[in-house]
């Protein structure tokens, strides 16, 4: 599963699952133009394989079937065992595939027609901030449930999706003196 999750066209495909929404690949594609479609059909069809898209439905158009699937979010998700046991190169692996994702969102974002990063309110500041090990747990805490209180929500006409990236490490070796 977690060598699944760690390919940045199929997190792409999560995120655009997301929200509990039922999609086409059709709708993927419409959603993804910068992915060829064989490539999108591909790993489709391999997280439906590995339990991660369900299918709900099934339709007829032009004489082939389309499905619609809907994203098993339980999971769609590296749990803290996972992390755990992940080596190195599996994080490395991981972060690089997650950054390709969000390079590609962005991008993304930015091709579109009325794209406005100022009026959207985006944002990608980086903070450095001195910690300690209960700090920083604080502080992981209160994200996880500002974040965990809007997972939830549900599509409506005055909501957009937004893709929202923590990222946190160390960016300096500890020291003596630390």
């Amino acid at each position: 599963m977690l060598e699944l999750l760690l390919h940045p066209v199929r997190v792409r495909i999560v995120h655009a699952m997301s929200g509990g929404r039922t999609r086409t690949t059709s709708d993927l594609c419409a959603s993804l133009p910068d992915v060829p479609k064989t490539t999108l059909y591909r790993h489709v069809g391999l997280l439906a394989e590995a339990g991660l898209l369900e299918i709900v439905g099934e339709q007829r158009v032009h004489g082939a079937v389309e499905r619609h699937y809907r994203l098993r979010r339980e999971r769609a998700t590296i749990d803290a065992d996972a992390a755990a046991s992940m080596s190195l190169e599996d994080h490395r692996h991981g972060f690089t595939a997650a950054m390709a994702a969000l390079h590609a969102e962005f991008n993304a974002y930015l091709d579109r027609d009325h794209a406005n990063p100022t009026a959207d309110s985006v944002g990608y500041r980086q903070v450095p901030l001195w910690l300690n090990q209960d700090e920083l747990a604080d502080l992981i805490g209160e994200l996880r449930n500002v974040i965990a209180s809007r997972m939830h929500n549900a599509p409506a006409p005055d909501r957009r999706l937004h893709l929202l990236s923590p990222i946190l490490f160390p960016i300096e070796e500890r020291t003596q003196q630390d």
